[in-house]
């Protein structure tokens, strides 16, 4: 048995790849515990997983909804910028406290977001091995990749490797911050600087949950670097209510903008607006961003809820509208459904030119969002073939790429040698 220590962003979308991870090593007889703020507390108890908590000062319970209601009400530059300060603040409480707390409970190994830059700094300094897990999409610079927080579409000429490294230096710039704070801590630590984010990668294994279909053709990941498709599962997650009853069995078309970023009414306005006159029954999900009641009343009278089972919905869904929230879109692509996007900030707009490139969808950039567009979008993808075969050959990569099992199989492979695992193709 290994004792296995958790660290991610306390966002949604990142426990909610986390947890699944966390639950497969305890099942094989591991001992798993969450390094966290108070907040995510509820959560990994629910899970079934250890908690301990981290930040308690700077982070006291409830402080994450309050600054999820700031984040939500930003889009594009300045959603970005306001995230690169929150994650700086979280990589400066994984610095300053988990080291300790990681040596009482006598924690032998760490899985840490590829986001949370900091957790392999601890694991340096704590002389324990650690796996980078790529909750979001793969975060690596490549020149020929365009920078994941924009929508540019992939260009490997010379004009767009340009284009790439405009971006990747205006990256650096926002990043440079969080760089610097990471190697005051190494300095304390009497271990080397680090120059770039790619440093703070484990060199034992870097898994994503993306299908490598998903991902721009790449050329320069390390050897150890596996994508083995999503984590998705119900663990950690709440149980919303839903009136199936209301469901009128036409073609379901099911919109949701995630859990962050979602407070555009204006936008869920537009949808249901788009969607009037099809065939198809669509169903809204708020994602906490409003009560249904709270709505003035909505064209075509779709069925809105606060929170959906999203799971479940997408199950029956013909269409999905999204932010292209990178777990929103796997779950899409896992039940073969293919999107309409709106992407709103950070990591989104990559995700939804991956979604144009595969052919499993439409975008519509957030600032070009108008009825016509969105109908014009929605009505493409819903009667042209295509866009539903692509859907599905993605869900079949995905049903090959062995999802938590084998993330879990190279974690284990790792730990049982001590050496890089490294990839099929290597």
């Amino acid at each position: 048995m290994t004792h296995y220590g958790l660290i991610c962003p306390p966002s949604t979308g990142h426990l909610n790849t986390m947890f699944p991870l966390g639950k497969e090593l305890q099942r094989r007889g591991h001992r798993v515990t969450v390094f966290n703020i108070l907040d995510v507390e509820s959560k990994a108890l629910a899970s079934g997983l250890e908690f301990q908590a981290v930040g308690d000062s700077e982070y006291p319970k409830g402080i994450t909804p309050k600054k999820l209601t700031e984040l939500g009400q930003l889009s594009g530059l300045e959603a970005y910028k306001y995230t690169i300060n929150w994650v700086k603040n979280d990589i400066v409480v994984v610095l300053r406290d988990t080291p300790k707390a990681i040596k009482k409970l006598g924690v032998e190994a760490l899985l840490v977001d590829q986001v949370s830059l900091g957790g392999g700094s601890v694991a340096d300094y704590l002389s324990i091995p650690f796996i980078s897990i790529c909750s979001a999409v793969v975060l690596n610079q490549e020149i020929t990749v365009p920078p994941y927080f924009t929508n540019w579409n992939y260009n490997p000429s010379w004009l767009g490797q340009l284009r790439n490294g405009l971006g990747y230096q205006i990256r650096g710039r926002l990043i440079k911050p969080i760089i610097e704070s990471i190697n005051e801590y190494r300095q304390q630590w009497n271990l080397s600087p680090l120059s770039h984010p790619s440093e703070c990668y484990s060199k034992l294994a870097q898994i994503s949950q993306q299908p490598a279909e998903l991902e721009f053709p790449r050329k320069e990941l390390p050897p150890w670097f596996h994508f083995t498709g999503p984590y998705h599962s119900s663990v950690g997650r709440d149980v919303a209510d839903f009136p199936y009853e209301k469901l009128t069995g036409q073609p379901l078309i099911y919109a949701s903008l995630g859990t962050i970023q979602n407070r555009l009414i204006k936008v869920f306005q537009q949808i249901a607006e788009a969607c009037v006159g099809l065939d198809a029954q669509l169903v809204i999900s708020l994602g906490g961003s409003a009560k249904p009641e709270s709505l003035p009343p909505l064209a075509g009278s779709p069925l809105v809820v606060e929170y959906a089972p999203q799971l479940e919905l997408l199950q029956k869904a013909a269409l999905t509208i999204t932010h292209a929230g990178m777990n929103t879109t796997l779950e899409c692509l896992n039940n073969g459904v293919p999107m309409v996007a709106i992407p709103i900030a950070n990591d989104q707009p990559g995700v939804s030119s991956r979604i144009v490139w595969t052919g499993c969808g439409e975008v519509v950039p957030l600032k070009s969002v108008k009825v016509s567009k969105l109908r014009i979008a929605i009505e493409k993808v819903l009667t042209e073939e295509s866009y539903k075969q692509n859907a599905l050959r993605l869900q079949a990569a995905i049903k090959k790429a062995g999802g938590v099992s084998q993330a879990i199989d190279i974690v284990e492979q790792v730990l049982a040698t001590g050496k890089p695992a490294f990839s099929k193709k290597h």
